[in-house]
């Protein structure tokens, strides 16, 4: 189910589990919507447990969907929202560490008793306004700790993913890690690689497109978690950039930030973002930014060095903002002296349209070819510098290039 609207959401929620309720079936939200409510977010997605079979859900609900039957999970529209409705279940062996191969239908304790983490262990009543306890999450809620629920090494074995949702929650919830879950994840963290890249990028997607990435990122080293998801030697060098990046960066930033941070500056990060791009399943559009933010990174590390026309090039990329975002993070007072100097530049025009184009060139008289593109470039760049500053100007500039482009030729 999604929805933007908490209020509509909770409403539609309730009127699903009114109706299981009516129907003589014992019901409660459930997982990560109670978890939520009590760290007083306002829930979007509402997850309902109950005592209901999968066929007595479908009679209540007759335009239902089945989206895990054999699981006891059925979909459920209201006001034109989407519930999972799943039934209270035990689950059996995790032979593929990522789903049971079969479960048990049970009661509601039993079903607390199956899932992953304490906090998400919880369910409410919303009619009594009573929270179900069986598994000490709201003790661990207030201890700010990440719990696996009964045996770790046991809970984590049956999805080696759940060891990234650890620390996902722990780093967006500002959450610690109980002791006993953490160095089972540790113990484990070399399992990972059984798992899909497309879920594990997923896990890291979400945890580095949060503001608190670089708790994320911590975690993850200091759990030996990195090994197995980037296929690298483990690093417990902080990593410092990724977490002082600016709340609203994006996931290729967040990325590229952790890159910087895990590697030296003789590596080679178009390299390693190639590598990552395989280990994390990136987009061609996550791989592309990627590309171009470490690229831009590399450049503004010369700036001093860099003429106007350069300068202004590198400024007016579409992916600038997000490298010197990065170079906040690791240097102010060079980030200070850049933004500074941009805001000079800006007065003399920092991408302003071309002078003269392709087609001006071959009116000219130039037959099209590689020279048209040499000349562009060179007139451009004698117009970001400030030698030309109208069309004639560019066109007299362009007749002298190929002047001296055809004595060389003839030379």
């Amino acid at each position: 189910m999604t929805s933007k609207c908490p209020i509509e959401a909770r409403k539609g929620a309730l009127e699903v589990l009114q109706a299981l309720r009516n129907a003589g079936f014992e019901t409660y939200f459930a997982g990560g919507c109670v978890r939520d409510r009590l760290l007083s977010a306002a829930p979007v997605e509402y997850d309902i447990a109950t005592s209901a079979r999968p066929e007595d859900i479908k009679k209540i609900f007759p335009k239902s969907k089945s989206v895990g039957e054999a699981f006891g999970v059925i979909l459920v529209r209201k006001n034109e929202r989407f519930y999972d409705v799943a039934t209270f279940r035990s689950d059996g062996e995790y032979t593929d560490h990522r789903h049971p191969t079969d479960v048990t239908f049970s009661d509601a304790k039993r079903d607390a008793q199956r899932r992953d983490f304490t906090i998400n262990g919880l369910f409410e009543d919303p009619i009594d306004n009573e929270v179900i306890d069986f598994v000490g999450g709201k003790d661990d809620l207030d201890a700010r700790l990440i719990r696996a629920i009964g045996d770790p090494k046991k809970r984590l074995c049956e999805d080696h993913l759940r060891m990234l949702r650890a620390v996902r929650f722990a780093s967006c919830f500002s959450f610690s890690i109980e002791t006993e879950t953490a160095e089972a994840i540790r113990e484990n963290a070399p399992q990972l690689t059984g798992i899909s890249k497309e879920r594990i990028g997923g896990e890291i997607r979400r945890m580095f497109s949060h503001q608190n990435r670089g708790v994320a990122a911590w975690e993850l080293q200091y759990l030996g978690l990195d090994v197995s998801i980037l296929g690298e030697q483990s690093i417990l060098t902080a990593p410092t950039r990724v977490g002082r990046l600016p709340a609203t960066s994006n996931f290729p930033t967040a990325l590229a930030a952790w890159a910087i941070d895990r590697h030296t500056s003789e590596a080679d990060l178009q390299a390693i973002a190639a590598h990552w791009r395989k280990q994390l399943l990136l987009s061609n559009q996550e791989y592309s930014d990627l590309q171009e933010i470490l690229a831009l990174h590399t450049t503004l590390g010369a700036w001093e060095t860099l003429g106007i026309a350069k300068k202004k090039r590198l400024a007016s990329a579409e992916r600038f903002p997000c490298a010197l975002a990065i170079l906040q993070s690791e240097d102010r007072p060079m980030f200070v002296f850049v933004k500074q100097a941009i805001a000079h530049l800006v007065k003399t025009g920092l991408s302003p349209d071309p002078l003269l184009r392709g087609d001006d060139l071959v009116e000219l008289g130039i037959p099209p070819s590689e020279v048209i593109g040499t000349i562009l470039e060179a007139l451009y760049d004698a117009q970001l510098e400030g030698g030309i500053r109208n069309r004639e100007e560019a066109i007299s500039f362009a007749k002298a290039l190929v002047r001296d482009i055809f004595d060389d030729n003839q030379q």
